[in-house]
């Protein structure tokens, strides 16, 4: 028998894929509604996480944050059957996962964070990446149950919380490549050219391609062979910045990069590669 707490997007398509394998799942959620609507996919509905949770081997989380997952374990306690399993997807602080795992621990249940780079139809799917470490021997017990889930288990060894973090950088990436979308829309704007433009660009000139060689390059720690000096890199940047401005259009983030760059080259950097920005020396 399985729980499931949380019914979202992402745990209420994961709980239709749970049932599809031919899985028995009971559901909780916040707003009971939600849970209820389960009942139709074969799910069954408690009042309380206490409730869903009883006579279950595996319990899944996906909820909003460290409180709300604390806070919801804390209603549950009561009704989990010795020995379960608390599996939790929620995107959370590395420090709360890390003592999550110790107080269940000393409580006598497992609790295994395991946070996931999966939007609702990859949870309904089985696709996409959910990323894992800790104690290996209890990842080893769950590898079947994790893979299943998803297309790819990525396990980063022994490290408690290590996993929550690499999720939050993965998020951090997320945000900033989006709103560096948005930036460009804002200078595609000004420059009235169109959205359709942007897609044939992108279509055909793929930037994510550099991606691993540029991260390389900026943990290099050498700078002194530049692809791209700092001191062009800004021109260009000033130029994105009024040709925005010039056209009515706001950026949020090009401006603060641009304070950065003009910190570096005012330190001598200015004929460095431009990756330098990211040494934090």
């Amino acid at each position: 028998m399985k729980a499931f707490l949380g019914m979202g997007l992402l745990g209420s398509n994961f709980v239709k894929a749970m049932i599809r394998k031919g899985n028995q799942v009971q559901v909780w959620n916040r707003t009971p509604a939600k849970a209820s609507a389960l009942e139709a996919a074969g799910a069954k509905a408690y009042p309380t996480p206490e409730e869903a949770v009883r006579n279950a081997d595996i319990v899944h989380l996906a909820l909003k944050d460290d409180h709300t997952v604390d806070e919801v374990l804390a209603m549950a306690a009561a009704g989990l059957k010795r020995g379960a399993i608390i599996v939790d997807h929620t995107t959370t602080s590395a420090a709360g996962a890390v003592k999550r795992t110790q107080e269940w621990k000393a409580r006598g249940f497992t609790y295994q964070h395991a946070p996931v780079f999966m939007g609702p139809q990859n949870a309904l799917e089985s696709t996409g990446f959910m990323l894992v470490s800790g104690d290996q021997a209890v990842i080893r017990q769950l590898e079947p149950e994790l893979a299943a889930m998803t297309g790819k288990v990525i396990n980063f060894g022994e490290e408690t919380g290590k996993a929550a973090g690499m999720k939050l950088i993965g998020n951090l990436f997320l945000v900033g490549m989006t709103a560096g979308l948005a930036d460009a829309l804002s200078l595609a704007k000004a420059l009235n050219i169109p959205v359709d433009d942007l897609t044939t660009l992108f279509g055909s000139w793929n930037p994510g391609a550099v991606l691993l060689g540029r991260l390389q390059r900026m943990s290099s720690g050498n700078y002194d062979q530049p692809s791209w000096e700092l001191a062009m890199a800004r021109k260009d940047t000033q130029l994105f910045m009024d040709a925005a401005a010039a056209g009515g259009s706001d950026l949020a983030v090009i401006p603060a990069i641009a304070a950065e760059m003009d910190k570096w080259i005012a330190n001598g950097h200015g004929n460095k590669d431009w990756t330098v920005i990211g040494s934090g020396k």
